[in-house]
């Protein structure tokens, strides 16, 4: 049960906002921390790459950010499905059903982010082995 309790937790505003330590676009651009949190976004930096956002709900990731990006627009043109997107009262206002139901289209968001994830894998795999075969095959 405790890791329904760490979904539900980015529900809340607070909770995606609070993610956003370092975040490198302040007060003066579109982008802010505040606008990301209430677009669904927590942040997600690597690295390489400060400003990676993911959406806690599609799990869209999104970096390469400009100061005058609107989140939610950005959020709703790369993700235009994401029902927290199209939500139309706040998560407060939420009854327990309409959670349980966007929980499971949650689940269908989650499953095909995985599965996108071993299709290409996979196909990474075959094409190293695709040229092993040709190597081998030129040898001969």
């Amino acid at each position: 049960m405790e890791l329904m309790n760490e979904d539900l937790k980015m529900y809340f505003y607070g909770n995606r906002l609070a993610s956003y330590s370092g975040w490198p676009f302040d007060e003066d651009c579109a982008c802010t921390s505040d606008n990301m949190a209430k677009a669904g976004f927590i942040h997600k930096p690597t690295e390489n790459s400060p400003d990676v956002a993911q959406c806690f709900f599609c799990f869209k990731e999104l970096e390469g950010w400009e100061p005058e990006d609107d989140p939610l627009k950005e959020h709703k043109s790369h993700s235009p499905t994401c029902n927290f997107i199209l939500l139309k009262k706040p998560v407060e206002e939420l009854t327990v059903e309409e959670i349980l139901k966007l929980q499971k289209e949650r689940q269908k968001f989650h499953i095909k982010m995985a599965c996108k994830q071993v299709i290409e894998k996979f196909e990474e795999a075959a094409k190293s082995r695709r040229g092993d075969i040709i190597k081998i095959a030129m040898e001969g």
